[in-house]
């Protein structure tokens, strides 16, 4: 493993909570903003979906050409370049288009992340890998928290453009710092860091497929929850502008905590398998108990476990996409996963949002729920296999299995 400094960590951990600070700093008010300039709720909706959408067909691509150049931060440079420009794009008064050319820009932003996971994994050993995506669960959800908490401060407190004028800057500002950013060397040595003929083996690699279905469903019930129609949810039960605050804290902050400790505390007692099945079963219990939620202390109760829960499994996730796979293919392997899971953050809300149309709100959560269980019985029957595999072949090495 390459040493890398401690300051150079400190420093791509600022550069990634500027990085989701800038992506989330407007989404809580980014629908309300949609409807003031006249756009049909329809409408609001394909340029909320945009987002998600470009991942599925983005973040692949930049993945395995990250990889064939062996490098990242130059894909890193990008995401706060297009944070910016995505921010500045909602700000161009007129056309509808402006808009979903910002949510568009938004996307191709996210999909840049596969570099920014890829390069911080390459900061420590192969065996520290669910220590790091641990790390980098808490960068994320600092920035998207600090965002979503600025965000309505800033429409009060301002304008409805505020929230996009400062995450334009905090984006030129990220860009600024990435010039500072330090990749390993031997991702600097010039020689390509994968063939297209490996392309093959990585997209084929068991762990990873199996974690991408069980994030998809585990993003599903993300942008079903919290992301999505909790907010809603709490308006119907009287939720003002300081009781969403408080929403959002009540979810993050466990949700923050459990990502921070769950390589340190509950893998080495429960094992991978086992922590990730407890998470998509409190997830669940805690998603079909908002349907019997008529108050806002139960609705920050099961919002609180919900966090806490998806914090166990989500950093797991992440940490096991990579795990089995070689450092030349590891982008490639990260752009495959974190594409599959966007059609989570997409399909997710977009079919809750036709079952809430259906039965109201619960019948979404109840759906939400249902992935919840589907994703408990597959990494039931995952683990069970693995468990027989290990069985027959008791002499197998560690470095055999990564192969």
């Amino acid at each position: 493993m390459n040493q890398i400094s401690t300051a150079q960590r400190m420093l791509f951990t600022i550069i990634t909570i500027l990085y989701w600070t800038s992506m989330y700093v407007y989404v809580p008010t980014l629908s309300p903003y949609l409807s003031d300039r006249g756009l049909s709720l329809p409408y609001i909706g394909i340029v909320l979906g945009s987002y998600g959408f470009v991942q599925m067909f983005v973040r692949f691509p930049l993945g395995i050409v990250s990889d064939r150049l062996g490098k990242r931060k130059p894909f890193i440079m990008l995401g706060m370049l297009t944070a910016a420009i995505s921010c500045l794009f909602f700000l161009i008064p007129g056309s509808w288009l402006w808009p979903l050319a910002g949510r568009l820009m938004a996307g191709i932003c996210a999909s840049t992340w596969v570099a920014y996971t890829v390069l911080y994994a390459s900061y420590f050993s192969t065996e520290q890998t669910g220590k790091a995506m641990g790390n980098i669960s808490v960068m994320i959800v600092s920035g998207q928290m600090t965002g979503m908490l600025l965000s309505g401060w800033l429409t009060d407190g301002f304008s409805p453009y505020a929230p996009f004028i400062l995450g334009a800057v905090i984006g030129v500002l990220g860009l600024a710092l990435v010039w500072f950013i330090k990749e390993p060397p031997t991702q600097q040595n010039g020689k390509p860091g994968m063939s297209f003929a490996m392309i093959k083996n990585v997209v084929r690699t068991k762990t990873l497929l199996q974690v991408s279905i069980l994030s998809i469903l585990a993003h599903g019930v993300l942008f079903i929850t919290m992301f999505g129609f909790t907010p809603l949810k709490a308006e119907e039960i009287g939720a003002d502008g300081l009781k969403l605050t408080l929403l959002v804290f009540a979810f993050m902050l466990p949700h923050a905590f459990a990502s921070l400790v769950t390589a340190r505390w509950f893998t080495p007692k429960f094992g991978d398998w086992g922590t990730i099945g407890a998470g998509f079963l409190i997830s669940a219990i805690c998603t079909a108990a908002m349907v019997l939620g008529d108050s806002f202390t139960m609705l920050i109760i099961t919002q609180a476990i919900n966090g806490f829960a998806q914090g166990l499994h989500l950093p797991l996730l992440l940490g096991m996409a990579i795990r089995d796979v070689a450092l030349p293919g590891r982008a490639t392997a990260m752009g495959l996963y974190q594409a599959l899971y966007a059609i989570g953050m997409f399909s997710g809300p977009f079919l809750a949002g036709w079952l809430n149309e259906l039965w109201g709100l619960n019948g979404g959560f109840l759906f939400g729920s249902m992935l919840g269980a589907v994703a408990l019985i597959l990494v039931v029957v995952w683990a069970r296999s693995e468990r027989k595999f290990s069985i027959i072949k008791p002499k197998t090495t560690a470095k055999e299995l990564l192969k």
